[in-house]
């Protein structure tokens, strides 16, 4: 089992033949994922990296059945590129642009929220894997192996070392799903944990967050009101960050007492997740979680 994506999603490329849809494409091509096609508007009826390109995300659902997506447009069009997706059926898109107007994506997030079944993961996040199956991002797919350990990240780069410490301990990854650290994101830490937490295959979840809002507080508060299911081992980034400082993304900034790192930390514990104060120390915790 896996969530999201596996070895029968059909993936599009928006943005395809652009430098980073041919870089990051070539290499989901390259791990096996089912990569149908591409959109690129103007370029319709040409072959790229051995693939359909379409003019359309329409065409491109239309012609080769696609039922996923990932985002490689520039930050004044993406917004544009998601709702695109979202309004042809795409079920699950995956937006990797960084610099998104927030204004944007107020609008594209009462969009998919409109829709009954279409998920949005991201922006400005690495994407989402499944070992041995599909890797629809940028993530370095040889640090995975397939396993029973669920990951949820704000963190492209922790969600990395994660993996390689759960790989190591000898577990490897159900799913991997980097959800982002912009301000206005389409999936929830919540939202992925749950996920997770309802793969019959995933029997234990690390989960990853860093200052700023309360997603990691309304998930800790669902794990703990879900009965506790299964372990989760909790890693918060950003503990020396100080006071009003955007650290790395634009949603990391504290705003209040409940921001910082530590309050996270706490609220996590409290609620049952097992919290680790480095992220050295998160493939111990799951190997202990999992004893």
């Amino acid at each position: 089992m896996s969530v999201l994506v596996n070895k029968d999603s059909k993936i599009i490329v928006q943005g395809f033949t652009g430098s980073e849809g041919t870089f990051h494409a070539g290499q989901m091509i390259d791990y096996g994922t089912n990569v149908v096609g591409g959109v690129t508007p103007g370029k319709g009826g040409q072959e790229h990296l051995g693939k359909p390109v379409f003019n359309t995300v329409d065409n491109a659902v239309k012609e080769v059945g696609a039922d996923t997506s990932i985002i490689f447009v520039p930050p004044a069009f993406a917004a544009d590129a998601i709702m695109e997706s979202a309004e042809a059926g795409i079920k699950v898109i995956i937006c990797i642009t960084e610099g998104i107007p927030t204004a944007d994506m107020v609008k594209v997030k009462a969009y998919i929220d409109s829709l009954e079944d279409c998920r949005l993961v991201g922006p400005n996040c690495p994407g989402v894997i499944t070992p041995d199956e599909a890797k629809v991002g940028i993530m370095p797919g040889f640090i995975f192996k397939k396993g029973r350990v669920g990951i949820v990240s704000k963190s492209g780069t922790l969600t990395y070392e994660a993996a390689d410490q759960v790989v190591k301990q000898g577990f490897g990854i159900t799913t991997a799903i980097g959800i982002g650290g912009d301000p206005i994101i389409g999936t929830t830490t919540k939202e992925a944990v749950e996920l997770l937490m309802n793969d019959e295959d995933t029997e234990a979840i690390v989960m990853i967050g860093e200052i700023g809002g309360n997603l990691e507080a309304e998930a800790a508060q669902w794990i703990k009101a879900d009965g506790n299911r299964k372990p989760v081992v909790g890693f918060i980034a950003g503990q020396t960050a100080p006071a009003g400082r955007t650290m790395g993304h634009a949603g990391a900034i504290v705003g209040g007492a409940d921001d910082t790192a530590q309050a996270k930390m706490k609220i996590l514990a409290e609620n049952g997740v097992h919290v680790v104060s480095s992220p050295a120390k998160i493939g111990e915790m799951v190997a202990k979680v999992l004893a």
